[in-house]
């Protein structure tokens, strides 16, 4: 698989040659930074583990340069923290069992530039190589940049496919913001209960991060347990851990649909829904 940047690496946890690792995927998740997939991505690594024919791959699209610090990783340079954070995406994909773990190696400002031809041919090479059932990458209301920059070229991406070859299911994850606010029959619900102790596992290998100065690991266990407590006010919980999702697949099987046009209908829709219920409840 040829790759832009020479630093770009595929890391195959169980030694298996790239190629079968590649071509035996089944769930892909793509994501800005190191640990996003952790966070965002956990319903499809979870769907995978310790399955027989279901594989997870991972994509990591920047090479972590930007990243925040603070504590004893403060006084780390941009390279030092780049083969950090490389390294704990690694060790996530050995214990998440990944099938294959891709890191390209862009920068941030090279993703959020639109229609970046590098990183939207890393993508269809990618896609191509493992021909994804699933794939799940940044929702397209999320308010990081370089998030929203990587969901863009991933649809375009996949839009790019054949049609046999595009994948049949699409979703877009909460991170840097969570999807509470869309009307509840549009919210995908991944039920990914009882499996804390993975999760928790998967999280805490970010030490750069979370001992740097950002608990993402607390954040993201409480926010799908927030998501299965307040899913329904009129019944108990059915499950005790939920990652929301934006369905994107219509995006992909559709390339006519406007991409800023079909998410500011989720918004519409939402504002709608508020102000009938507060007309309802004021007699107007």
């Amino acid at each position: 698989m040829k790759l832009h940047h020479d630093t770009a690496t595929v890391f195959v946890p169980n030694g298996s040659p790239e190629a079968q690792a590649l071509s035996r995927t089944t769930h892909l998740g793509i994501g800005a930074h190191q640990d996003d997939l952790e966070f965002m991505a956990f319903h499809g690594i979870l769907s995978c583990y310790q399955k027989e024919r279901e594989w997870f791959t991972g994509v990591t699209c920047t090479n972590g340069a930007g990243s925040a610090r603070a504590g004893r990783f403060a006084s780390c340079s941009d390279e030092q923290m780049q083969d950090i954070r490389r390294e704990e995406q690694n060790q996530a994909a050995r214990i998440g069992q990944y099938s294959a773990m891709i890191q390209l190696d862009h920068g941030s400002s090279g993703i959020k530039t639109p229609r970046a031809t590098a990183f939207l041919d890393d993508l269809i090479v990618v896609l191509l190589a493992t021909q994804p059932r699933v794939v799940y990458t940044h929702n397209l209301a999320d308010k990081h940049e370089t998030h929203i920059g990587v969901a863009v070229a991933a649809i375009e991406a996949m839009r790019s496919l054949p049609r046999e070859q595009r994948p049949v299911a699409v979703y877009g994850c909460e991170v840097w913001r969570d999807l509470d606010w869309m009307p509840d029959d549009e919210k995908i619900a991944h039920d990914v209960s009882g499996f804390d102790h993975l999760a928790s596992a998967l999280n805490g290998i970010f030490d750069s991060q979370i001992g740097g100065g950002k608990r993402y690991d607390l954040g993201v266990i409480g926010r799908r347990r927030a998501n299965a407590t307040f899913s329904e006010s009129h019944a108990t919980d059915r499950s005790d851990s939920i990652a929301l999702a934006m369905n994107l697949t219509p995006l992909v099987n559709d390339p006519s649909l406007d991409i800023i046009s079909y998410t500011e209908g989720f918004i519409d829709r939402f504002r709608d829904n508020v102000r009938e219920t507060l007309k309802r409840r004021l007699g107007r």
